[in-house]
């Protein structure tokens, strides 16, 4: 074999190795449905025990917070409400009112919006503070944004110099506080990812590229004023798995949360989920990984599911205190404590798992009304949370007269009137071992409670929790009678049957 042969086939096995390389980088790796599903099964073992702990949590805090908290919902004077009025009616791209997607809406140019990185310094944040105040609103976990579709990084990441350290004033590692204060209070710690979307590095996302074999391609979040001039697959290999790595091998993540799937395929999906176990195999990842992936699911934002028994996995509803995830300014309309129970006890008594979200400002402080109510929810679970934390779902989830469907952002003007016309009648229920817990939002006004339920139980003792006074109670045919020694708390009550 002559030495030019001998280097033609070293060097078309070096280019083989190349392109095998990237290849598995950007998901094609070549696998069935068959053998993905096989796989992912397989690697889900390694979750049994974070997602039992997970699933005992029940409540936990989301953080929505990086350059967008600067502008707050506007941009060169204008709401991002006006800014997504313009933009449906010049390019027919609807986006979302919230404020961490100002940059899409208001179709601002990647360079103009990276500006806003030199004014990011925001003295006022504290990350004890906040992990003291999730641990007194009776929180388990808190998961911040570590990137999010604008493509900035709120860590040191040695992958893209684009992030808090390297190109703001600020220069400190917000994630890396986070984490020591959560691991300082007790608290699980995860980070939200997203892996598909980046308005800085992702080009479009591929999206012209599918829309031309398929008109109907949705074109959510795609990047269409001022896209990068990278390809997908660079974007890809060099910035979003790398960075997934980065986060996974240099913080101590229970939660990877994951975002904004549309438009990926099957195998992107699968190797994203493969990425998160091969450097953190206990870390468990949500269905937002994408084609029904991952390790528990999220129903939709602000959205609690009306079915859960339709429903095959562990579960998470993710909440906004306002209307939005980022800060937004001029956003008032702050879920009350009385909503905040309801939200909680609603999710909890149909098995679910609450992640209630906060946005700090552009200074990192976090906006007070958020601080007071989350800390008169404290109160309330200080009080009950026996009956939150580690309980199940019972086959009868509520009993009374009040239906209330909780079906996304939107629709917050449906149902958060109907919040406070609950009546005394309606009791939700969750269990734990030998224990059923009957919760109630409003107290009947002859401190005489009946429940219904629970009639056909063996019910041998039942106590008021937050009280030590006696509790007697009658069976009276169809349902148990209950008479309330003392009102306990501000927001309803609790009551612990015994079998």
């Amino acid at each position: 074999m002559t030495t030019h042969r001998k280097k033609l086939i070293v060097l078309s096995a070096l280019m083989l190795a190349i392109l095998t390389s990237f290849a598995e980088k950007k998901g094609e790796q070549h696998l069935s449905e068959e053998e993905m599903l096989t796989e992912w099964n397989k690697m889900r073992k390694s979750k049994t025990s974070s997602l039992s702990k997970f699933n005992n949590d029940k409540f936990g805090m989301f953080i929505h917070w990086g350059l967008y908290a600067i502008p707050g919902g506007t941009w060169k004077g204008k709401t991002i409400e006006e800014h997504q009025k313009l933009t449906l009616k010049e390019t027919g791209y609807r986006s979302p009112r919230v404020a961490e997607w100002i940059q899409r809406t208001a179709r601002i140019p990647r360079a103009e919006y990276a500006q806003l990185a030199n004014q990011f310094n925001p003295t006022y944040f504290d990350a004890d503070k906040i992990a003291r105040l999730a641990k007194a609103a009776g929180m388990k976990y808190l998961v911040i944004t570590s990137k999010h579709h604008d493509g900035f990084a709120m860590y040191h990441s040695k992958v893209n110099k684009y992030n808090v350290v390297d190109a703001t004033p600020y220069k400190r590692d917000v994630v890396k506080e986070l984490e020591t204060a959560c691991k300082k209070y007790g608290l699980d710690f995860g980070l939200y990812y997203s892996q598909n979307l980046d308005w800085a590095d992702a080009s479009n996302t591929h999206y012209k590229k599918l829309k031309e074999k398929d008109p109907k391609t949705s074109n959510f979040g795609v990047n269409f004023w001022d896209p990068s001039d990278n390809t997908y697959e660079e974007y890809l290999e060099n910035k979003a798995f790398p960075q997934i790595k980065e986060i996974l091998s240099n913080y101590d993540i229970k939660q990877l949360w994951y975002d904004t799937p549309k438009r990926l395929t099957k195998e992107l999906s699968f190797s994203f989920y493969k990425a998160a176990h091969q450097h953190s195999p206990n870390t468990i990842v949500n269905d937002r990984v994408g084609n029904e992936f991952g390790d528990f699911g999220i129903p939709g934002d602000n959205k609690i599911l009306s079915d859960p028994d339709s429903y095959n996995k562990p579960w998470q509803t993710v909440g906004t205190l306002n209307n939005s995830w980022g800060y937004k300014s001029y956003d008032q309309d702050w879920k009350s404590v009385k909503e905040l129970v309801f939200w909680l006890v609603e999710i909890v008594s149909k098995g679910g798992n609450y992640m209630l979200n906060i946005g700090p400002d552009g200074t990192g402080k976090v906006p007070e009304q958020c601080v007071t109510n989350l800390e008169y929810l404290g109160k309330w679970i200080d009080i009950n949370g026996e009956a939150i934390y580690g309980t199940s779902k019972r086959t009868i989830t509520k009993e009374g007269s009040t239906k209330v469907a909780v079906e996304g952002t939107g629709k917050r003007e449906e149902f958060k009137n109907a919040v406070n016309n609950f009546k005394a009648d309606d009791i939700w229920f969750t269990q734990k071992e030998n224990n059923i817990y009957a919760i109630a939002i409003e107290y009947p006004s002859d401190n005489v409670v009946k429940v219904k339920s629970l009639a056909n139980e063996n019910i041998t003792s039942v106590s008021l929790l937050g009280s030590n006074k006696k509790v007697t109670f009658t069976k009276k045919g169809d349902y148990i009678e209950v008479k309330l020694p003392e009102r306990v708390s501000d927001y309803g009550y609790v009551l612990k049957f015994k079998k």
